[in-house]
């Protein structure tokens, strides 16, 4: 199926039972059309030593026991929109959690737990999240982080590296990577020392519309779900696709840690999945169009958004299928970047992005606030750089309101 079909069709299951009613003439008892929420923490069960294999399943990560047993250990809900974002990513299992932070929690640990022995060096490329780099750099789950630039990651690998860790288009200034070509120098290097490292991706902003990192190389993509694949704000969540032997080694991970994904989160994710192609493609548009306006801006210094072609089909880097709908701009020196958040009337100051309606913040005050200041302005992650995730409301509204804060500020500051 074609990925728009994918969205709303994935794990949703009632065609299988409609076939099976028809098949019986059983039609006319109905069927629920929307998949329904298991709230329940635990489940009840006649006999114990059926349950105890089940349990035996869970403890194992598996995914398939009979009796869930206990909501920490598996919930239909969070699976189905787990296997539905399996299935828009080309992965063959995903594992959900309660944040997207606790998701590259339970990469990190995971990743350091090999059978041959802790493989606790993390490989990186900055920038990345201002969470994610902070999680990595403190080492308070016992890491190690050698960052590098994406053209050295080879050579930064060491025999006990567990990952390597890469965000694309990164967040806040929209470098895009070449997966495949840090996917090649992850090879050479495990032929050289006769050990694979596997190579996560957070694809956040792109989300599995416009690129796909597995069928580029990578062995694990993260998305903060909070973001694109809610799409509403009103959900909190992490995901990882994998295959399903790292995600047997995730769910044994969240199975210990807790960060478990709510049934309800599980529950609005699944169905923020069935419009996220009409979402992201019309985000991007009007982003698309904000760009350019913006680099013709006389207060405007700089944009930063991945090149796109407006003719045909957008393809960025060989590897994404459009530029998304986050970009960032840097605005003149003398201009300060916190007064024209603080002049917008329509565009809502907040951190986060993804949501249906345009959110703006600079990045060095609040979101990479937690980064060594050295770090930030090595990453190019500079005082008067803000960040826009542009929304689906009219695209006019959107510019009146940028430009008569620009405008304003740099009147005042002159």
């Amino acid at each position: 199926m074609r990925i728009e079909t994918t969205a709303v069709r994935a794990a949703r299951g009632e065609s299988a039972i409609t076939s099976a009613l028809l098949q019986i003439g059983s039609l006319e008892t109905g069927i629920p059309h929307v998949p329904q929420i298991d709230m329940s923490t635990t489940y009840g069960f006649h006999s114990s030593s059926s349950v105890a294999d089940s349990m035996d399943v869970l403890l194992e990560g598996g995914h398939d026991a009979p009796n869930p047993v206990y909501a920490r250990l598996h919930n239909p809900t969070v699976a189905r929109f787990e296997d539905a974002l399996a299935q828009l990513e080309g992965a063959e299992a995903a594992v959900a959690f309660a944040s997207g932070m606790a998701a590259t929690t339970a990469l990190l640990i995971a990743a350091s737990l090999e059978k041959s022995g802790h493989r606790k060096h993390v490989v990186a490329v900055r920038p990345v999240y201002g969470g994610s780099d902070h999680l990595m750099s403190t080492g308070m789950l016992g890491t190690e982080v050698t960052w590098v630039d994406s053209e050295s990651v080879g050579e930064a690998i060491r025999s006990d590296t567990g990952l390597v860790f890469i965000e694309t288009p990164a967040n806040p200034t929209l470098e895009v990577i070449d997966i495949a070509a840090v996917a090649r120098q992850i090879k050479s290097a495990g032929n050289r020392m006769g050990a694979s490292v596997p190579l996560a991706v957070d694809s956040t902003f792109a989300t599995p519309i416009l690129q796909n990192p597995i069928a580029l190389g990578a062995d694990l993509v993260l998305h903060s779900a909070t973001k694109f694949l809610g799409g509403h704000g009103d959900v909190m969540g992490g995901v990882i696709a994998c295959s399903k032997d790292y995600a047997v080694r995730l769910r044994q991970v969240r199975m210990a840690t807790g960060g478990l994904l709510h049934p309800l989160g599980g529950y609005l994710l699944h169905r923020g999945l069935q419009t996220l192609p009409v979402r992201v493609l019309e985000q991007q548009k009007n982003a698309i169009e904000l760009s350019e306006r913006l680099e013709l801006h006389s207060s405007v210094r700089s944009v930063y958004f991945p090149k796109y072609d407006r003719g045909g089909d957008v393809h960025v880097a060989g590897q994404m299928r459009g530029p998304g709908s986050v970009l960032s701009f840097c605005v003149h020196s003398g201009i300060p970047a916190a007064d024209v958040v603080e002049r917008l009337g329509l565009i809502t100051p907040a951190v986060s992005l993804g949501s249906v309606d345009t959110l703006i913040q600079a990045p060095a005050l609040l979101t990479h606030r937690i980064v060594d200041a050295v770090d930030r302005k090595e990453a190019g992650i500079s005082e008067d750089l803000l960040r826009l995730s542009v929304g689906l409301e009219n695209v006019e509204d959107l510019w009146a309101d940028l430009d008569q804060a620009l405008k304003t500020v740099s009147t005042r500051s002159c």
